[in-house]
């Protein structure tokens, strides 16, 4: 199954000279979207993780169904105030300017094998926030999987010491 097939690009969004990688149309194809969970449940056990952790918002959709499919526990990373116990926190670069994430304190336990699911990489400043969260909390990121890897920005080669999986490469420049 071609994944790019259910991608529509929006341009100059939300911000002109950004090709914005709009993944609703996969969501809305149920076979579409089985197929992208199959497959990163597949790369998640291959990596034998303990937990699965997504970040907000997008993340969650694509986290929450592999970590069911394999039958481990889900983490949610969080905005600021969203999570109802304490917390720890980093600050983050983004494509458009900072942002802080936040997990509950007791979410890792140390020596967790974690994986970490994203819809997109694009400067990779969420998944590398997740994972510094992760490693604050004693726990090791054995992998991260995306759906899209954008590969004329630099995200996929500031993660390479991940592990780092993306079902789709593409070239927001083309």
């Amino acid at each position: 199954m071609n994944l790019l097939d259910y991608i529509a690009v929006v341009p100059d969004w939300p911000k002109k000279g950004v090709q914005f990688q709009d993944i609703t149309p996969l969501l809305q194809d149920g076979e579409a979207f089985s197929y992208c969970i199959d497959e990163m449940a597949k790369i998640a056990k291959e990596m034998n993780a303990d937990v699965i952790v997504g970040p907000e918002s997008r993340g969650f959709i694509f986290a929450c169904p592999v970590a069911s499919k394999i039958h481990k526990g889900f983490v949610p990373v969080r905005k600021k105030g969203k999570l109802p116990r304490e917390t720890i926190s980093h600050t983050y670069d983004l494509e458009y300017g900072t942002d802080t994430l936040y997990m509950h304190k007791d979410a890792i336990k140390k020596g967790q094998r974690v994986v970490i699911i994203d819809d997109l990489v694009a400067i990779g400043g969420t998944l590398n926030a997740a994972a510094e969260l992760i490693h604050k909390l004693g726990g090791e990121v054995v992998g991260m999987i995306a759906l899209i890897g954008l590969t004329s920005l630099p995200g996929m080669k500031n993660l390479e010491k991940y592990n780092l999986h993306c079902l789709l490469k593409v070239d927001v420049e083309e």
